[in-house]
């Protein structure tokens, strides 16, 4: 309450050079940046503060102030956390867990176990939101991890890496399609205004080697930890026995939520499908009529519209109470979130800035641009929200990039991988602070064990980048 409205003052004095809009806009965002780092009122409603600071102070007009709380990719948000809602709802997510770590491959040691619960984070957070995920995984990851690292055993500090684990797999996995983290859709959004389009399989083909090679370190990197813990076999059996036991057949409802999931993801990859094949005319449609936003809430509205049978009274296999128990903060911040960074935009101060900072760097020197812009973007998000630093620096980078003459594509695609690589501070990500929330990760071991990871992520997202431009 102090220290944004200082902040904000020193930016407005040492900004005399600025356009009145775009010093205004500057002084605006400091001040929100304060706010989201401090979590003084909800992430989301600093993002409508800022909006409407701005309307008051003269930058942006009333009527197409808030118009981004309808764009599409607001409906995309709604539709994908429905989705997550029904499996949550039904039960879906404790059974595939149930079910994977049922196989003997993962019984056999400590580190498999680790190897089944961080794989059904990665994959889950692919297609729901990555808190969602972790949401959803951690009662059932608590329960294990008290029968197979008991406190009074060495294994003691193995339940915190389990607990890390799937944190960190949710984090990196969601960065592999558009919907799985915030700050992906963001950046799809700001390159579209830009004249470059991604569909759902070009981002996966772009992400998805990004992803995957940092979770084969964080898999190498956990082995090292928990390589010399004790480990009963017998007990986790025995878990998994009562817990398949107790649960009944397939409902409706889990079949249900599975099939609506099973074609929103069909409809997701169809366009890329089609566009790889030189398929035009499908592409077209498939785009025009059947973009991700429209597929999500199709999905949603079929959730509604199917009884599970018996199970509900004859309602839908989601009711209009599950409408309330998604996360609207995420999905009115990422409203709010990009008014102010179209503002940024449309004030002129992402190209003052993409100048200021072009008179330091050499444009040839490319290699050094994007591991800089990875390394800053992530660092930020680690005292900041990942999607609040997407919203306010991606487009500070396009208009770096624009002033050295450089394609948008790849450091753009970086940086919004980097917002969601932070692995030291629960702020950083809400998988992070939603294990933190369990008072069982102490935070001086998250900051050492998310530190290694931190520095991998960049040295990784670098080299993708580069190899992709190259190429």
């Amino acid at each position: 309450m102090v220290v944004a409205p200082l902040l904000a003052l020193l930016v407005w004095l040492l900004t005399p050079m600025l356009e009145h809009q775009a010093r205004l806009v500057a002084t605006i965002m400091a001040f929100c940046l304060v706010f989201w780092m401090a979590e003084v009122i909800p992430l989301s409603m600093t993002a409508f503060l800022g909006v409407l600071l701005a309307v008051m102070l003269g930058v942006a007009e009333v009527e197409t102030a808030f118009q981004n709380l309808g764009h599409p990719i607001i409906l995309l948000f709604i539709g994908s956390f429905l989705l997550a809602r029904s499996m949550t709802r039904h039960g879906l997510d404790k059974r595939i867990a149930l079910f994977i770590l049922s196989q003997p491959f993962f019984q056999q040691s400590l580190f498999r176990l680790f190897l089944g619960f961080s794989f059904i984070s990665f994959v889950l957070s692919m297609w729901v939101s990555n808190s969602v995920t972790v949401a959803m995984l951690l009662p059932l990851m608590l329960g294990v991890t008290q029968l197979v690292c008991p406190p009074e055993q060495t294994g003691k500090s193995s339940a915190v890496y389990f607990l890390l684990g799937i944190a960190y797999s949710a984090s990196i996995g969601g960065v592999s399609t558009i919907i799985g983290s915030p700050p992906n859709l963001i950046g799809v959004n700001y390159l579209a205004q830009q004249g470059i389009r991604i569909d759902f399989l070009q981002w996966m083909y772009l992400a998805l080697p990004v992803s995957l090679s940092m979770y084969g370190f964080l898999l190498l990197y956990m082995r090292y930890f928990l390589r010399k813990s004790d480990y009963n076999q017998q007990v986790v059996q025995a878990y998994v026995e009562k817990h398949q036991q107790q649960r009944e057949k397939l409902r409706k409802g889990e079949v249900v939520t599975m099939g609506v999931f099973t074609l929103a993801v069909v409809l997701w990859l169809a366009p890329g499908v089609f566009n790889l094949f030189g398929m035009e005319e499908a592409y077209a449609f498939m785009s025009a009529y059947f973009a991700e936003s429209t597929v999500a809430v199709l999905a949603a509205l079929l959730l509604f519209l199917i009884p599970p049978g018996q199970e509900t009274g004859g309602a839908g296999t989601l009711i209009a109470e599950d409408l309330v128990k998604i996360d609207w903060d995420t999905i009115l911040l990422f409203g709010g979130g990009m008014a102010l960074g179209q503002l940024v935009v449309t004030s002129g101060l992402a190209d003052v800035i993409g100048r200021s900072i072009t008179s330091f760097i050499d444009p040839n020197q490319q290699v050094l641009l994007v591991l800089v812009l990875v390394f800053l973007v992530l660092m930020l998000t680690e005292v900041s929200s990942n999607t609040a630093i997407a919203i306010t620096f991606v487009p500070i980078i396009i208009g770096v990039l624009h002033g050295l003459g450089l394609p948008l594509l790849y450091p753009v695609l970086g940086a919004v991988l980097a917002c969601s690589m932070a692995f030291m501070l629960p702020v950083a990500t809400p998988p992070n602070a939603i294990v933190y929330g369990s008072r069982q990760v102490p935070i001086g071991q998250m900051v050492r064990t998310g530190a290694i990871l931190n520095l991998v992520a960049t040295l990784l997202i670098t080299a993708w980048m580069m190899l992709y431009m190259l190429v």
